[in-house]
């Protein structure tokens, strides 16, 4: 059975205001507030699965406002719906910010405004939260730092931004199944995206079908933003799809997760994707042969029956992860170099 999306938003609602003037009392009780004692939480590398809001605050955001105690959270978008599966998701998408002054995770701090992207997917059943799937994009505040010890992205860097149309708070349908139809759309450009190579050059993909011409793809740390077509094909798909090119919707039992609302859709999958490093690298990987999965949480806004803007996030220290490399280990090799950290 469906639940209103605003009903669904309302319980995230004590963790939304916390996080606008965040401290460590109006975290830790904001999340018990909404969260089930048992709730799974899974967070990217290097936090791994936790259980419960308590465990969830000493391990990650107890950390966190140590190193920024005037830690703000800036919500982008939120998203929420019933799955076709009759799963109640809510999906937010916005930047911790804060002034950063202490280590954390081994990056040494810069004494400056910083700012880190998340996408936190929370499912809910009987009014609170019982699962998390999220992603804090880690190398992102390793860039600003100048503290980043991987290859370099192909992509540009920015803070990323709220939807142009400055209503990824307010979502609402304009009419009857506009939700239906935006995520229609989605997947339709994500089957025929996945028809090359393997079906023919990229004309197969139909690009201008889908993707409005000054579309915005606001990679993660590492990969990094693409303007257009273009952009997105030189700084994330052809490097992406030249190393795994047996891409594609997983036959294979990954789930994903999907809500739509208005002009704007997002998915979650932990993981949803199933690739081979079989070719040309990928973020300066070696084509091993080895398969990984890839943890990758989505926004998408529609405009003139276009997409204009795509947020994504991935779990890549996970992927380095997978394939043996430890980026904090080389973060502390690059910091020690540096006379930073010991």
């Amino acid at each position: 059975m469906s639940i209103q999306p605003d009903l669904l938003k309302a319980v995230l609602q004590p963790l939304l205001s916390a996080g606008q003037n965040a401290s460590a009392a109006g975290l830790s009780d904001a999340l018990a507030s909404m969260m089930s004692v048992n709730a799974d939480v899974h967070m990217c590398h290097p936090f791994g699965d936790i259980k419960g809001p308590t465990a969830w605050f000493t391990a990650c955001f107890e950390p966190l406002l140590l190193a920024m105690p005037d830690l703000e959270r800036r919500e982008l978008v939120v998203v929420a719906g019933t799955t076709d599966a009759g799963q109640h998701w809510v999906g937010t998408c916005g930047n911790y910010m804060g002034k950063f002054v202490a280590p954390w995770m081994g990056i040494a701090p810069t004494g400056r405004l910083a700012h880190m992207r998340y996408h936190e997917f929370y499912r809910i059943e009987d009014g609170e939260v019982v699962e998390v799937q999220a992603i804090w994009d880690i190398p992102e505040l390793m860039m600003q730092a100048q503290q980043w010890p991987m290859a370099p992205q192909l992509g540009d860097r920015l803070c990323t931004p709220s939807p142009m149309t400055q209503d990824g708070l307010r979502i609402r349908d304009d009419f009857v199944g506009q939700g239906a139809q935006t995520q229609a759309h989605v997947l339709a450009m994500l089957n025929d995206m996945c028809k090359h190579p393997s079906e023919g050059g990229p004309e197969v993909m139909n690009l201008s079908t889908y993707w409005h011409p000054r579309f915005n793809w606001y990679g993660p740390a590492g990969i990094g933003v693409g303007r257009g077509v273009q952009g997105f094909r030189d700084w994330h798909q052809i490097p992406f799809l030249r190393a795994m090119p047996d891409r594609a919707l997983d036959p294979s039992g990954l789930t994903s997760h999907w809500v739509a609302q208005g002009n704007y859709v997002c998915e979650t999958g932990w993981p949803n994707m199933r690739l081979t490093l079989s070719t040309g690298g990928w973020l300066g990987l070696a084509p091993t042969g080895q398969k990984i999965q890839l943890r990758s949480l989505d926004f998408w806004r529609m405009q003139e029956g276009l997409i204009r803007e795509n947020w994504v996030l991935v779990d890549l220290l996970d992927v380095y992860h997978q394939v043996g490399l430890d980026v904090f280990e080389r973060l502390s090799d690059f910091n020690k170099a540096r006379g930073q950290c010991q």
